[in-house]
């Protein structure tokens, strides 16, 4: 692989070239995209229809058989793929409404995270979180609860006052938490298995600085002796390691300045060394893309993300997968991976570890229990990935581990189900709103029903 299609290879990478059709300098309509953006999906159909409106939406819907709604392709398994036609939401992306009085903002499903977090911060507004790539729609994030991290902080999908949705029968529902909690915590974290989200509001609060510190070399053995102090440290602990040595390669520590955590630097944390200069998660590989560090004071959004909204690299060639442990277990879990090192080492290029807190939503990853999410971002070798999983998902078994929906996985959907205590409750809202099954596509056939 040539260096430049390996520079931003890391925890989670910036979205690739396919993406530049979703920026707000190009026409929307220029480019429909073949394959997600890491290459390795096709999608089954060039049936691809982009609507502008919720009416537009209401009516696609109506003459539909089966359809499925696409954001920004970041996903790596077929959640949003379908045989039969494809969604486009990106013509979408508008804000709808902001609201101080309420402390609330609504937009359109195609928006990216990347592109309303500017428009918040001027308006002296924040968001609770963000994921580390800023390049990816928010209806998308949330159906696959999508997070960033922090002891303290839920994923992305927390942050969901409201929702918009077109169900399988062509009509406008609107979810609240406020008006219909039961059925709203069903509805948010959805896999588009509801029907296709036109709105959202968002949760926002006042905006914040932070400033984010890199430390190099952890001791393993601080590390599980201290794993709750070190993940609850700071607003936002990530941990980097590729698990070839007895330490962590990286800690990334964001800490706000406004004295929401109780973060204080010094030159020995937990028995790892400061960084003395800006980091990639991959040590060799150049920071120039990646969020500014060395304690740097500077605006939530462009702190929170690793990696930086305004470029593309050449290349997303990788692959992801991603599991979820209960927090206490976090240690455990990592001391499990840790010991299948050698079968890992050859096809990984690192993994990240980072906390999220519990919340409601019936099929989060963090549903009911503060979480510890396992990432791996590995070489794009399929057939030696996908040989590794089951083993991986054998060996985290213990610890009931819950895959990002969006990212690589082999777990039986039976199994899947047993540790979502909602799951049916999810299947029968799902029949009522889409009872001719139009959203049911091959994943949500061998994942759910």
């Amino acid at each position: 692989m040539k260096r430049k299609e390996f520079l931003q290879l890391g925890s989670s990478l910036a979205v690739g070239s396919l993406l530049n059709s979703f920026s707000g300098c190009n026409d929307p309509k220029s480019f429909i995209p073949t394959t997600n953006w890491a290459g390795n999906i096709s999608f089954s159909t060039g049936d691809i229809v982009i609507p502008k409106t919720s009416d537009e939406v209401i009516n696609l819907i109506k003459v539909a058989h089966n359809i499925k709604a696409q954001g920004t392709t970041h996903c790596f398994n077929r959640i949003a793929d379908n045989k039969k036609q494809l969604m486009a939401m990106k013509s979408m992306n508008k804000v709808v409404e902001l609201n101080k009085e309420q402390m609330t903002v609504t937009v359109e499903a195609g928006m990216r995270y990347g592109d309303l977090a500017p428009y918040l911060h001027e308006n002296g507004l924040a968001l609770h979180n963000l994921a580390s790539l800023p390049h990816i729609s928010i209806a998308g994030s949330i159906a696959t609860a999508t997070h960033g991290s922090g002891v303290n902080n839920g994923n992305l999908a927390t942050a969901v006052r409201s929702i918009e949705m077109v169900d399988g029968t062509g009509k406008l529902i609107v979810l609240s938490r406020d008006k219909d909690e039961d059925a709203f915590n069903g509805a948010v974290v959805a896999l588009g298995a509801l029907g296709v989200v036109t709105k959202v509001t968002l949760d926002v609060q006042p905006a914040y600085d932070i400033k984010q510190f890199v430390y190099k070399a952890l001791p393993n053995e601080s590390l599980y002796s201290n794993f709750e102090s070190i993940m609850g440290a700071a607003y936002s602990v990530s941990l980097f390691t590729d698990w070839q040595t007895d330490s962590v390669n990286e800690v990334w520590v964001k800490t706000r300045t406004d004295g929401a955590n109780s973060f204080s630097t010094n030159d020995n944390f937990f028995g790892a060394r400061p960084a003395t200069r800006d980091m990639h998660p991959i040590a060799a590989n150049d920071a120039v893309h990646c969020t500014t560090q060395m304690g740097i004071a500077g605006p939530w959004f462009e702190r929170l993300p690793h990696f930086k909204m305004g470029f593309t690299p050449s290349s997303g060639v990788e692959l992801q997968a991603e599991y979820f442990v209960p927090f206490e277990q976090g240690a455990e879990a990592m001391k499990t991976i840790a010991a299948m090192k050698n079968e890992i080492g050859p096809h990984l290029y690192i993994s990240e570890i980072r906390a999220i807190a519990a919340d409601d939503l019936w099929l989060s990853t963090a549903y009911k229990r503060k979480s510890i999410a396992i990432h791996f971002t590995w070489k794009q070798e399929t057939e030696a990935v996908m040989a590794l999983l089951p083993k991986i998902e054998n060996a985290l078994a213990p610890f009931s581990p819950r895959p990002h929906w969006g990212k690589l996985f082999t777990i039986h959907k039976d199994i899947l189900a047993s540790r979502y205590e909602r799951m049916n409750d999810f299947k029968q809202l799902a029949l009522r709103h889409d009872p001719e099954e139009k959203f049911v596509n091959d994943f949500l056939t061998e994942t759910i029903f």
